[in-house]
């Protein structure tokens, strides 16, 4: 089994920047994909940003430019760069990992884009 545990969700103002993280612990191995889902209310899961293993990233266009994935495998970690936040990113932000053919999801962390 694989645990995620994100932190760094909350209530920031448009434009403004937040940092998540998620860390990956359990029967966990060095070939894998980190990723962030969000899903708003009524709305769809949908992919914000994934990085593979070896550093390659994806980004969703409306998120691109402004948000930035990073991991350190050595604490097997990745992080959601958030910038220049708008309203509209207001979602449960998830962490996924798919390891040994199996996709693992965190628990999810709120971020609120408000004035």
């Amino acid at each position: 089994q694989v645990q995620l545990v994100e932190s760094g969700g909350g209530l920031v103002q448009p434009g403004e920047s937040l940092r998540l993280s998620c860390a990956a612990s359990g029967s966990i191995t060095k070939i894998n994909v980190m990723a962030w889902y969000r899903q708003a209310p009524g709305k769809q899961r949908e992919l914000v940003a994934s990085i593979y293993s070896g550093g390659t990233t994806n980004y969703a266009d409306s998120v691109k430019g402004r948000f930035s994935i990073s991991r350190d495998n050595a604490e097997n970690t990745v992080f959601l760069q958030m910038h220049s936040l708008k309203p509209e990113d207001t979602a449960v932000y998830y962490c996924k990992r798919w390891d040994k053919g199996r996709d693992y999801w965190g628990q999810g962390t709120q971020v609120t884009v408000s004035s």
